[in-house]
């Protein structure tokens, strides 16, 4: 069997409050494209389907489109789940009619497993949909007081799900967690506290693969069988480094499983810039997308007026600029105990060098410093 394995689509994600929506509806389309021409048996979404419980009307019509194409136009299966940033009831809203078109969404927990059982040349195989839910909800589901963490409401789910896979049947898993071992981005939202929200990898023992949500770097858990994809695109700027594609399986009679991964290219990629501001004005290489979405990082020693949009002029898409400074303010307190012996030069040379993060003021910021104190001594004297 060939599956497709995608997570963590975030439709209706603000970045620093630019709807990514568009961004999103050109990597759906790449996402189609690649069904269409590998043709797998399935496409499995592994959660986060929305980014927020009440998605924004025009992230409800890009699901409606991707989800009308790949089951009605690429007579395509899609099993999707709940992760956390979902709100189970609209996401189900409809399920039951589409589950006859072949559009699967597993929403809320249930003490009866829910499942969709395909076929290959080798037989059945049992995909089985985990979705997120929160310990006081999986206490009620299953009647077990005893449910406290989100590796204890993995548990149940598992065993649940174990109980009902038919003998030698091959099976997936899918669930948005997040695994023992894997890699936080800063766009992820905790599950919990103090590390509550970690699940074992042990608890998905019986499945021959297991597609997995909720981290958005793309990263195995079990070489071949535990599997990330990660997110449709990047959603931080702590993810500039991360690559985005899908995962295409192939499942052998077996149940062993080879992962593909497939990029997917953003039209705007988001990308760190540092340097002076003339620095950044002077632009990018000529192969560098002008319109990639920008956090710049300035180096001008001294104050920059209206930086961000004179940022704009050449990439139009900057969404913050930052000028850190060199000072720890914490230590500015020792810097005046020796105020009464010092000129007033030398209490600001001090202050000057500490904030710039050098030994000494250059020659020239010296003459400066000169010229406008003998300008404040005339000025004192014509007063």
């Amino acid at each position: 069997m060939r599956f497709l394995h995608t997570a963590d689509w975030h439709l209706g994600k603000l970045l620093h409050g630019e709807h990514l929506t568009p961004d999103q509806r050109g990597l759906l389309r790449q996402l189609c494209e690649i069904v269409d021409e590998e043709s797998p048996d399935v496409v499995l979404m592994a959660g986060d389907v929305y980014d927020r419980s009440v998605p924004p009307s025009d992230a409800v019509e890009l699901l409606d489109d991707v989800l009308s194409e790949l089951v009605l136009e690429l007579d395509t299966p899609v099993v999707a789940i709940a992760g956390n940033h979902d709100s189970p009831d609209r996401l189900e809203f409809g399920s039951r009619i589409l589950k006859r078109q072949g559009l699967h969404v597993f929403s809320k927990p249930t003490a009866e497993p829910r499942a969709v059982t395909l076929e290959d040349e080798h037989g059945p195989v049992r995909i089985t949909g985990l979705p997120y839910a929160e310990p006081p909800q999986a206490r009620y589901v299953f009647e077990d007081s005893e449910i406290k963490t989100h590796d204890e409401v993995l548990a149940a789910q598992a065993e649940a799900a174990r109980s009902a896979l038919p003998e030698d049947e091959r099976a997936i898993a899918v669930a948005h967690v997040f695994a023992q071992g894997g890699a936080l981005a800063d766009s992820e939202r905790p599950l919990a506290v103090g590390g509550a929200e970690t699940v074992h990898a042990s608890r998905f023992d019986g499945f021959d693969y297991v597609a997995l949500g909720h981290l958005h770097r793309r990263q195995s858990v079990e070489d071949g069988r535990i599997e990330y994809a990660g997110s449709l695109m990047k959603y931080s700027f702590d993810e500039t480094g991360h690559a985005k594609s899908v995962n295409l399986v192939e499942m052998d009679g077996e149940g062993h499983c080879t992962v593909e991964q497939i990029p997917l290219e953003p039209e705007r990629d988001l990308r760190r810039i540092e340097g002076t501001l003339s620095e950044i004005q002077s632009g990018p290489d000529p192969d560098t997308n002008r319109q990639d979405y920008i956090w710049a990082t300035l180096q001008d020693e001294g104050p920059v007026v209206d930086a961000m949009s004179r940022i704009r002029e050449t990439y139009p898409n900057a969404l913050h600029v930052e000028h850190p400074t060199r000072a720890d303010v914490s230590s500015l307190g020792g810097l005046a105990s020796d105020l009464q012996s010092q000129s007033e030069e030398e209490v600001f040379e001090e202050f000057a060098t500490h904030v710039v993060g050098e030994a000494s003021l250059s020659e020239g910021h010296r003459e400066a410093l000169e010229e406008a104190f003998e300008r404040l001594r005339e000025a004192e004297r014509e007063a």
